[in-house]
């Protein structure tokens, strides 16, 4: 059986760029699982992407498919005879192997015997294998694309025209159909470097032969390429965005750099305008000088060596500077403008249909803010007003085109306008965290006022049926605010609970009220955000449970330290311990609860032991449950370990005599109540 290298490319119009890595993955992982499903051997394999084609290269593979082993179990043997004769059970099982009834088999099973066929098949050539493969594969692409193009007189579909087929093993091409198209061994080199067609003669000189016509087929040798051109015309300064870096790989076959300029006038706007104008809007990589501050200057990359390298530095220069000018433009009027002006138009923009305006939003954060301020030891008027400037920006002319820097242009905009730098800065970081990567804001001040906005945010969600998030929709970002929240209290190591904090914002509303249904599906929804933030710190999903529905109120900071503490006593022997002993409990208890110590009732040694044992570690237990050491609280827990377990192992729990049983049961409550006071030890246990 020989084996070759094996080749698939489709050529086509220019991708769309968010689509071309998609789709080459998508290509190279169906071919690769459907050979694996197939028993067809390969080697290694490479994936090709560029914004004109998209290939797979599987090295070594085989020209046959093995032969195939066909084992088919049929209808018990009882129910394939009758008095002898086959059933039309056992007929029909026959027929659909392609045998007769002579030639089957039986199978004796843990359930009786069957009927049954085994035969081996010979083995498909790859050659009758690809289309099918090739079937499924583009079923899988077009799931990526929601809107595709069709072209020609066809009802071929697919994200860009297609305008070529490879489907080559070795130096040989195989038959395979798509796109009213037959596979050849043709591509295309560089649209205008190379734009004659390029005949491959192996499947393994496929990179090469594109090198050689401009085209660099590897889309991760072609970053790093571009990513060390940006740097070396930049002389290292330059500011490299990961994902507008994919993007520009995923625009270009033939990467050229080019240095920029635009005029030194344009310095005055702040960093941020002048890096969303080059990065995002223009898709170019800023500069900055060797002090850390942006220069007047920028890299853009080109898909071709031009022979007038000049001009088209002039011409990227050219498209900068019209929307640098508009943004200086937008900067001058919004100072000119005083602040009142803005507050007054946001009382006219409606929040949230049936919430009010942004200044009601804005008043509603401004008094929450105060009731914040001391868990972060903020000055209440500046909480205030840094709450009330929030969202003025949001009335300027730089955010209405720029809507990307809301919060960013409001604090610059309070700092020229002579706010306290903490007013300014809390301004500028209200929105974060806005994903679960981004920074929360890195003062106290912006603390605040970024809870404020959020738990604000959650409370009108959910004040409203038609608002609240679902499994499928979030139109609001209900679960981005919650995450913040979650990961401002924790970050802040803020001993705040979640609960009362949604009382006291609900306070804060003059629009509405939550009401207790509504209160508790809040709630929930924050408990199950918690939840799953606090898997993603690595906690086990126990131990998550275990503290989460060990108390009622709910406290981020608290939760976490709970959580870590019974982390750091998970390989202790006292942690299953204490787990089962509580699970064993609840199991003779039941709803059988606060009752009557009676430890002069206690006859055994080990329940004294254990008696004991509860009054010696009770003080140590609440110093340390008080000062929020659970650490230390669980080193108490701990010590309890083996007097429980030797209770369990010598007494005799459910006593004939009244008396005796219920002052066990009632030592066994007063364990049980210690060690919830931490976290609910049942929900630990593994049994």
């Amino acid at each position: 059986m020989s084996q070759h290298d094996l080749l698939i490319e489709i050529a086509c119009e220019e991708l769309p760029a968010r689509f071309m890595a998609p789709l080459a993955d998508a290509l190279l992982d169906s071919f690769s699982n459907g050979l694996k499903t197939a028993g067809v051997s390969f080697g290694a394999t490479r994936r090709f992407a560029t914004p004109r084609r998209i290939a797979a290269l599987l090295r070594d593979v085989a020209s046959m498919q093995p032969d195939q082993s066909v084992e088919r179990r049929g209808p018990a043997v009882a129910a394939a005879y009758r008095d002898g004769q086959p059933t039309k059970a056992a007929e029909g099982f026959a027929r659909g192997c392609g045998v007769t009834l002579e030639q089957l088999s039986t199978i004796e099973t843990d359930k009786g015997e069957y009927l049954y066929y085994a035969s081996t098949q010979p083995g498909l050539p790859l050659a009758e294998l690809l289309q099918g493969l090739f079937d499924e594969t583009l079923k899988r692409m077009d799931e990526l694309v929601p809107k595709r193009m069709r072209w020609g007189a066809g009802d071929a579909s697919f994200v860009r025209p297609v305008h070529s087929l490879i489907a080559l093993h070795g130096d040989s091409v195989l038959p395979l159909q798509a796109f009213g198209l037959h596979a050849d061994r043709t591509t295309c080199g560089h649209r205008f470097h190379a734009p004659d067609t390029i005949t491959l003669k192996q499947a393994g000189d496929y990179e090469q032969a594109l090198e050689q016509a401009f085209v660099l087929a590897d889309a991760a040798s072609r970053k790093a390429k571009i990513r060390k051109q940006v740097e070396t015309v930049a002389q290292g300064r330059a500011l490299i965005d990961e994902g507008l870096l994919d993007e520009v790989t995923a625009l270009v076959e033939w990467p050229e750099p080019i240095l920029g300029r635009f005029d030194e006038e344009f310095l005055q706007l702040p960093e941020e305008v002048i890096v969303t104008t080059i990065q995002e809007h223009q898709r170019y990589f800023p500069v900055y000088d060797d002090k850390g501050a942006i220069s007047p200057e920028f890299v853009t990359v080109a898909n071709l060596r031009s022979r007038d390298a000049a001009q088209v530095t002039a011409g990227n220069e050219k498209v900068v500077r019209p929307r640098l000018t508009d943004a200086l433009f937008f900067w001058q009027q919004d100072l000119k403008t005083d602040v009142s002006v803005w507050l007054d138009k946001l009382t006219k923009v409606t929040y949230i249909k049936g919430l009010g305006s942004l200044a009601d939003k804005t008043q509603r954060m401004q008094a929450l803010a105060a009731r914040l301020a001391a868990a972060f030891s903020v000055e209440p008027t500046l909480a205030a007003r840094a709450s009330e400037l929030a969202k003025a920006d949001l009335a300027s002319m730089a955010v209405y085109e720029m809507p990307e820097l809301q919060g960013i242009m409001g604090g610059h905009y309070a700092r020229h306008r002579g706010e306290a730098d903490a007013v300014a800065q809390a301004i500028a970081q209200h929105y974060q965290p806005e994903g679960p990567d981004d920074a929360i804001p890195s003062a106290p001040l912006g603390a605040v006022t970024a809870l404020a906005d959020k738990l604000d945010t959650l409370i009108c969600l959910f004040s409203q049926d038609e608002l609240r998030p679902t499994s499928s929709k979030d139109p609001y970002g209900a679960r981005r605010a919650a995450l913040g929240v979650i990961r401002i209290l924790a970050g802040f190591n803020a001993q705040l609970p979640l609960d009362a904090l949604i009382d006291q914002a609900g306070q804060d509303s003059t629009l509405h009220k939550l009401g207790a249904p509504a209160r508790d599906e809040l709630l929930k929804f924050l408990r199950d955000r918690l939840r799953v933030w606090l898997g993603a710190q690595g906690f086990d999903a126990r131990i998550i449970e275990a503290v989460l529905s060990g108390h009622q109120a709910l406290n981020v900071t608290d939760s976490l330290q709970r959580c870590q503490a019974l982390k750091d006593m998970q390989d202790n022997p006292a942690f299953e311990q204490l787990a089962a002993a509580n699970k064993r409990i609840r199991n003779i208890l039941g709803d059988n609860r606060d009752l009557k110590s009676n430890p002069e009732a206690l006859i055994e040694a080990a329940e004294q032991a254990l008696q004991q044992a509860l009054q010696t570690s009770q003080a140590p237990f609440e110093q340390a449950l008080s000062a929020r050491d659970y650490v230390g609280a669980m080193n108490a827990l701990a010590e309890l370990s083996a007097p429980i377990t030797q209770f369990f192992d010598e007494v005799l729990v459910n006593a004939d005599d009244d008396t005796l049983r219920q002052a066990r049961h009632a030592l066994l409550e007063v364990f049980a109540r210690r060690c919830s006071a931490l976290a609910d030890f049942a929900a630990l246990s593994s049994g």
